[in-house]
């Protein structure tokens, strides 16, 4: 298949810069994968779809402040050091500009805290060591929320709050599994489904774009994922699995397709036979990524462009802070 099947037009208005005035506040577009219809709905009205026989799966992953903001040891301008995750005793990480940060380069953040560029690794990625008294609270203290790079502005205090679901406990994640951000603590009293917990560290493989142009000839970055005895034995006995967020998707399918947890690179892309996952609550995804490519696989490409173009004439709020879409 080629990534040009996986496009759309989008109005640059319709992505969302800030969350909606209430993190329950978004619209939800709900699709009926064997009717082939849909409607268009609330986030709000989402426990109405469901019953006590149902599983909501939970990624339960944090979010870092994982973009530091420095100057070279002698030097004013600006450079950024994106913290992807630990790599052996230093970091994973995105530079930039990446041309004025060899291996060697030293990047003072604040008193106390700087770190150093030590190898070049594939896909401009670096090897970069951080030095501080304790590393967390240095990065707490000097880091930025990881906004996505659609979204054109810094990030601010509420977003430290609203770029974080309500259940986000393990920390690791350097975006965020943003399905899970419309649930509040009431929304979560109204379901009468059981839920449960898996935990995926959003890194490059949820959010990088995909590098050919021929489906199958992509490969994701590996990301660390977990599922725990507990939530193992509920989804077994589950009549109903639905997913929260794609990234829970990927945990799921990943544990079913190798029977452990630990890394997971998979790539679902049309023809996927998807072992666990009955029903996905998803927001709306970049065109030509991984993302909108695993929705395709789930609900059928034409179906799911079909409710795309949709949501563009609705009028829908696209990508991380915007609306919703619950695919049965």
């Amino acid at each position: 298949m080629d990534l040009s099947q996986f496009d759309y037009e989008l109005p640059e208005e319709l992505i969302a810069q800030n969350p909606p005035p209430a993190r329950d506040g978004a619209r939800m577009l709900v699709l009926d994968r064997s009717a082939q219809t849909w409607q268009d709905r609330q986030f709000r009205d989402l426990p109405t779809f469901l019953n006590e026989t149902d599983l909501l799966v939970f990624n339960n992953s944090r979010v870092f402040k994982s973009r530091l903001l420095g100057h070279r040891a002698g030097h004013t301008g600006r450079v950024e050091i994106f913290l992807v995750e630990p790599f052996g005793d230093g970091w994973r990480a995105l530079v930039r500009p990446g041309r004025k940060l060899p291996p060697g380069t030293r990047v003072e953040f604040g008193e106390g805290f700087h770190a150093t560029i030590e190898e070049r690794l594939e896909y401009g990625e670096r090897r970069v060591r951080l030095h501080a008294a304790d590393q967390w609270q240095a990065i707490e203290t000097h880091g930025h929320i990881p906004l996505p790079p659609y979204i054109h502005r810094t990030d601010t205090a509420a977003d430290a709050e609203r770029y974080q679901t309500v259940f986000a406990r393990e920390r690791g994640s350097v975006a965020a599994p943003t399905a899970g951000l419309h649930f509040t603590k009431e929304i979560l009293g109204q379901i009468p489904a059981a839920r449960t917990e898996v935990t995926l560290h959003v890194g490059l493989g949820t959010f990088q774009p995909l590098h050919s142009n021929t489906i199958e000839e992509n490969q994701l970055h590996s990301e660390r994922f977990e599922v725990p005895a507990e939530s193992a034995q509920k989804l077994k006995a589950a009549d109903r699995v639905i997913a929260i967020g794609t990234t829970a998707v990927r945990t799921i399918e990943s544990f079913y397709k190798t029977g452990n947890t630990g890394q997971t690179n998979l790539f679902i892309y049309p023809g996927f036979q998807f072992q666990r996952v009955d029903a996905i609550l998803t927001n709306f995804h970049l065109p030509r990524s991984s993302l909108l490519v695993l929705v395709s696989a789930f609900a059928g490409l034409d179906f799911t462009l079909a409710a795309y173009r949709h949501a563009v004439g609705q009028k829908y709020r696209f990508f991380s802070y915007g609306d919703c879409m619950l695919i049965l």
